[in-house]
């Protein structure tokens, strides 16, 4: 028996992972990868010697995901936690605090807000739970247009914007309530009479667990110990470029024949492959935008004096061309112990790719002269890489979940078929590994009764 996953990012790794551990050592299970490397978004490479997250660098710690995969792959000693210092936002020429306690940026009080916008938003902020709210349950909008109309143009600039872009390289045009903002959605639908009150029944408890976790060698870890646990076949700068329903199964190119097929690619891809056998599943996915962004990683004299915070977030529309920073030396406390302090630069949101078009050493100077402006400090760089993440993200707009259903529904019935991957339920690499593991889930259920 043969199964294909196409696709070697962390979703489809752990579909491998998953179908090996339900179907046993007698399956053979086939990675198509069209690059070069397996693992997708996630890339550890080196910076002055040592190995350093090029992609994501750290996971919401309160999701199980990943911590109980680390688990399983005996990858406990590589868990590591965020010092705990908070990050600055760069808005109107200068650096202010992270508001303290807000749901993706969005405030529960005014107060939470002050020094960051003026003294009109902070009153038009007070004043917010005193007007009525027209929200029809089940609804959708862009997180801009319900913040901007209730709270006003800055706090989605100053305070939203910079913590969405972080999450999804986008901006809050481009990001719907109900699928990035679940809880706040749950909260508007019950009644909430504005959205202060929303915001405040749709934050999470108050908890000493620390928000993210990491690993201490990079994602390069996991991915090595996922392929090996996975037992599975690597293909490498081979695409799959076809899947069709076979005499048995299933045929997919260039493999052949093969009993079930995972499809664990961006959404633009999936919704190709999809195209003749799922065609309203293929509407769906070609319907999601995806981001582009880049990033810089500099290796700096150890002595910098870095602001002792984990990073800059940039609101939008300031003259700078960095959208964050990552004070990565700062951030994690492991990384404080190497000889070098090292700092990530990030470029490019959706609608905006130029930076994918700079030069290599274009990037590093814009990286430099604009960390130079929000430190206040010179920045001389020992070292620095650069790495491209073109159509990185996929963007939540409005619609999204109902999108993500009719996608699902149409593959229902289609046995031996299964998509995963940061388009369906989640970005971050929690969600991810819950998909794959939802992949092979769906797979091996259909395959059993074949498995002696």
């Amino acid at each position: 028996m043969r199964i294909a996953v196409i696709g070697g990012g962390i979703s489809g790794l752990v579909a491998a992972y998953r179908l090996r551990q339900r179907l046993g050592n007698s399956v053979d299970i086939v990675v198509l990868e069209q690059s070069g490397r397996i693992g997708g978004v996630l890339h550890t490479g080196e910076l002055a010697g040592e190995p350093v997250d090029l992609g994501a660098e750290a996971f919401v710690g309160r999701r199980p995901e990943v911590l109980e995969l680390m688990s399983e792959l005996g990858l406990d000693g590589q868990l590591v936690r965020p010092a705990g210092k908070r990050p600055l936002i760069w808005a109107q020429g200068s650096a202010h605090p992270l508001p303290g306690r807000t749901l993706m940026g969005i405030p529960p009080d005014a107060e939470s807000l002050r020094g960051l916008v003026d003294e009109a938003t902070l009153a038009q902020v007070a004043a917010e739970a005193e007007r009525s709210m027209d929200w029809a349950p089940g609804s959708d909008v862009d997180v801009q247009t319900l913040v901007g109309e209730r709270f006003g143009r800055q706090v989605v600039e100053r305070s939203v914007d910079p913590l969405l872009g972080g999450v999804y390289a986008g901006t809050s045009a481009s990001i719907g309530i109900r699928a990035a903002l679940p809880t706040l959605a749950e909260a508007l639908d019950a009644g909430a009479s504005s959205l202060t009150e929303a915001v405040r029944a749709a934050m999470p408890a108050p908890s000493s667990a620390p928000v993210f976790g990491g690993l201490r060698d990079g994602y390069g870890a996991l991915l090595a110990a996922l392929s090996e646990a996975s037992a599975a076949r690597f293909i490498t700068t081979t695409a799959g470029t076809r899947v069709a329903r076979g005499l048995k199964g299933w045929v997919v190119d260039p493999l052949g024949a093969v009993d079930a097929v995972v499809i664990a690619t961006p959404a633009p891809v999936a919704a190709r492959l999809l195209h003749y056998v799922a065609p309203e599943a293929a509407e769906a996915a070609a319907g999601i935008e995806l981001s582009s962004s880049a990033l810089v990683a500099m290796a700096l004299p150890h002595e910098t004096p870095l602001p002792d915070n984990s990073g800059i977030l940039v609101a939008t529309g300031e003259p700078l061309r960095a959208k964050a920073f990552t004070l990565s030396s700062r951030k994690w406390p492991h990384l404080a112990e190497r000889d070098v302090a090292l700092v990530r630069a990030s470029f490019g949101r959706l609608g905006d790719d130029k930076p994918l078009s700079w030069t290599d050493d274009e990037l590093i100077a814009a990286a430099i002269t604009d960390l130079t402006t929000v430190t206040g400090i010179p920045i001389t760089p020992l070292e620095a890489v650069v790495q491209r993440w073109p159509g990185g993200l996929p963007q939540y707009a409005p619609g999204h979940t109902d999108r993500i259903a009719t996608l699902e529904s149409a593959l229902a019935p289609l046995d031996g078929l299964a998509v995963a991957g940061a388009y369906l339920h989640g970005v971050g690499v929690p969600a991810c590994v819950a998909s794959g593991t939802a992949a092979a889930d769906r797979i091996a259920t259909a395959l059993a009764s074949h498995i002696n």
